[in-house]
């Protein structure tokens, strides 16, 4: 490969020249032939390089919660601790629009919850019924009357003033804690009545405070506690 460089370099010197300069000439231009060849490969190599380097990369697909993350890292990177402050508005703002949109939607339950018990006149009759049946049971069972209670309570679940709470439970009744509570309620009523039956005063007791306690509480989910009387 040298003697084809130092060939063509000599084609380019005219035949006067003597032989000692046109073998100088020849030393010398077959260094500057070679060195020419180097720094072309080396600017070729770096153009390559440049080219390369100066690619721009695929553009990942960038979600909107990304671009947040993102820009919230610049502003850390980009400002250290400087721009801390901003970043927790940033944060704080997120957190205010979402509780604001929490506040939304209980606001639409709510009024939702309202229109159907205020359409609701003959539920909320039947409700209020188990707020006085519970009073005399409970007066009854406080003065060891088990004999009234029974009375009362009608002697099974059956009878028509249970029937007609678990109508009104059944309509008025949207989240899990207060179909939780109605259940609650109905399996102590029923022991209730066994216990009354049995005339076993404690057993009786404590399965009334059991009932008492779930409808109070399934009133205060369903926001009908300012609307019975009794409560």
């Amino acid at each position: 490969m040298a003697t084809a460089f130092l060939s063509t370099a000599n084609s380019f010197f005219p035949s006067s020249i003597s032989p000692s300069t046109s073998s100088s000439c020849s030393s010398s231009s077959s260094s500057g032939t070679a060195l020419v060849y180097l720094n072309n490969q080396n600017v070729q190599r770096r153009t390559l390089c440049k080219a390369f380097n100066e690619s721009p990369p695929p553009t990942p697909a960038l979600t909107k919660r990304g671009f947040s993350l993102c820009f919230i890292t610049s502003l850390v990177l980009a400002s250290g601790n400087g721009c801390s402050n901003a970043i927790a508005a940033i944060l704080e703002a997120d957190d205010d629009e979402e509780l604001l949109e929490k506040v939304k939607k209980d606001r639409k339950k709510r009024l939702e919850r309202q229109g159907v018990i205020s359409s609701s006149g003959q539920e909320k009759g039947y409700l209020q019924d188990v707020v006085y049946k519970l009073s005399e049971i409970g007066q009854a069972i406080d003065n060891n009357d088990l004999s009234t209670a029974s009375s009362v309570l009608g002697g099974s679940t059956d009878t028509e003033w249970v029937k007609n709470a678990n109508v009104a439970f059944n309509k008025l009744s949207s989240s899990p804690e207060e179909k939780t509570q109605v259940e609650t309620f109905n399996s102590s009523l029923a022991s209730l009545i066994s216990s009354v039956t049995k005339n076993d005063v404690e057993s009786s007791k404590v399965a009334f405070v059991t009932s008492a306690t779930a409808f109070e509480k399934w009133t205060t989910l369903t926001g009908l506690v300012g609307q019975l009387k009794g409560l």
